[in-house]
């Protein structure tokens, strides 16, 4: 009897364990664009035509390997609308003996597929996901009696497992772990931004984009100017664009925000490696191969690795060893709903602006955008977590929820009472003009903190000091924080929170 294959949208490899020992005459590979899966959140448009064409292209190529596959292209009145129904049809025509997948990266889904064995009459193989450096069970036992979870030890485990950028002798290259304090420079216009990768659409990628303009029309973001890989192949090249031409730079300017520019040095490879389309150790290689030829220096490439080797496995960790208690998290007791202009980019704050627009037109936005510029309002501003969360989820092409959920409730909004991280990464105005120059193009004063057209983050980031004490005074990287606004006059306190109150009060209208 044939087994059943199913390859989710973000399995697009031929190493995918489900595939390990399969019979090509025999064995079917099912793959499925589904309503349930497409429109639970608010996808991205450009999220969606990344994923249904990558998976085209895959199925395709599965297919010229020799591979029977069945596939279910999107549309709106399909009969089966969820994963189950698909598989389930695929069951009985081929009498399958068993179904064979690789673990998802979803908790909500992982719960469906655990129960298919009872719902679906037939025994449900579910194979360990062999593309991160860590599993699940030796994260489990790293993390085991640790009072805190640190990813900083973590990550020089992995370095250690791997050997990347590691010596002979079993220490790490140039003589120390971490160069996160050689990446803060400021970024004014040199040296120039390299242009983006870009790969024009072909004729399955077109058909995708008219897809999803025509049934997805009133989801967040545009297909226009696609030009994300959508094959192994592209998603190479990609990686070889940046280790040529934004790694030997992405170090020092890695924290930087521009005014004019999206992509900076940023490598925007993240969308490919947690789609499958890279692999995320071969991805870490070349970048070392890049410090050891020569072609960047080690604060970038040791940045970069720290990024995948450190953080992606980090909170892929956190996510399985914690779900799914882990998404009801709300320990500094938010309850304010998510603004609109997350949607819109309709507000005077620049650098809010700036990236929900980058966001909109992009599905892209670089770390430190989404931690310190719309994280950091959110954090401020009270959001409801869950809102912030799913808003994360939708809107950027590389989000799935192992990897979005620890990053925005743990890191952004320090909602799981400092499991994840130390301290709140809170921050005033001053951090985002010390990194940006968005400032300088701003509707509010960024030296301003209690008149009416003072920079927002100012009051707000002492509204959260002065409503939180009882949460961080005792933090040992928050007391200076607590000096400063215990030794300012009272009446200047006291206009700070007023402020802030009113800012809170007409949040729609920033």
């Amino acid at each position: 009897m044939a087994n059943l294959i199913l390859i989710l949208g973000d399995q697009l490899t031929r190493d995918i364990n489900a595939l390990e020992n399969a019979d090509r005459d025999r064995d079917l590979v099912v793959m499925a664009e589904v309503h349930d899966e497409a429109s639970y959140t608010n996808h991205h448009k450009k999220k969606i035509v990344l994923l249904f064409s990558a998976m085209r292209h895959f199925a395709r190529q599965l297919e010229s390997d020799g591979w029977q596959v069945h596939y279910q292209a999107y549309h709106p009145d399909n009969q089966h609308q969820s994963l189950e129904a698909v598989v389930g049809e695929q069951v009985k025509r081929l009498n399958a003996e068993k179904v064979i997948t690789t673990e998802c990266g979803e908790w909500r889904l992982h719960e469906q597929i655990s129960g298919w064995h009872e719902r679906l009459g037939v025994p449900v193989e579910i194979r360990p996901d062999t593309r991160f450096i860590a599993s699940k069970q030796e994260f489990a036992d790293w993390a085991e009696g640790r009072k805190q979870l640190r990813m900083e030890f973590f990550y020089r485990e992995m370095r250690r497992k791997t050997g990347l950028l590691m010596t002979s002798e079993g220490e790490p290259e140039g003589g120390q772990w971490n160069f996160d304090a050689d990446n803060r420079k400021k970024w004014t216009g040199k040296p120039p931004a390299p242009a983006p990768f870009r790969i024009e659409p072909d004729a399955i990628t077109r058909d995708v984009i008219g897809l999803v303009d025509e049934h997805f029309g009133d989801h967040f973001g545009t297909t226009g100017d696609f030009h994300f890989a959508v094959t192994a192949e592209d998603a190479e090249a990609a990686l070889e664009h940046f280790i040529d031409f934004a790694l030997p730079c992405f170090g020092d300017y890695q924290d930087a925000i521009s005014d004019t520019e999206d992509w900076l040095f940023h490598s925007i490879l993240s969308p490919y490696i947690n789609s499958g389309l890279l692999d995320p150790v071969t991805v870490c290689e070349a970048a070392a191969q890049a410090w050891y030829s020569g072609r960047a220096p080690i604060n970038a490439v040791e940045g970069f690795i720290r990024q995948i080797l450190g953080w992606r496995e980090f909170v892929r960790g956190i996510y399985w060893m914690n779900m799914p208690g882990y998404a009801q998290e709300n320990r500094l007791g938010n309850t304010r709903a998510l603004p609109w202009f997350y949607w819109t980019g309709d507000t005077r704050m620049r650098c809010m602006h700036k990236a929900i627009d980058a966001t909109r037109r992009n599905a892209y936005a670089h770390h430190i955008q989404r931690l310190m510029v719309t994280g950091n309002f959110a954090l401020l501003a009270g959001i409801k977590p869950e809102e912030i969360c799913d808003w994360y989820l939708a809107v950027y092409a590389d989000a799935y929820d192992w990897v979005e959920l620890p990053n925005v409730l743990g890191m952004v909004m320090h909602a799981d009472g400092g499991y994840l991280g130390s301290k709140p990464y809170a921050a005033s105005g001053k951090y985002i003009q010390r990194m940006s120059d968005h400032c300088a193009n701003c509707h509010y004063k960024v030296n301003k903190s209690t008149e009416s057209d003072a920079c927002p983050f100012n009051a707000l980031y002492w509204h959260f000091i002065d409503r939180h004490r009882d949460d961080f005074a005792k933090n040992p990287r928050m007391g200076m924080m607590y000096r400063n606004w215990d030794k300012q006059k009272p009446e200047k306190r006291e206009a700070l929170l007023q402020r802030a109150e009113n800012l809170i009060a007409n949040i729609e209208k920033l």
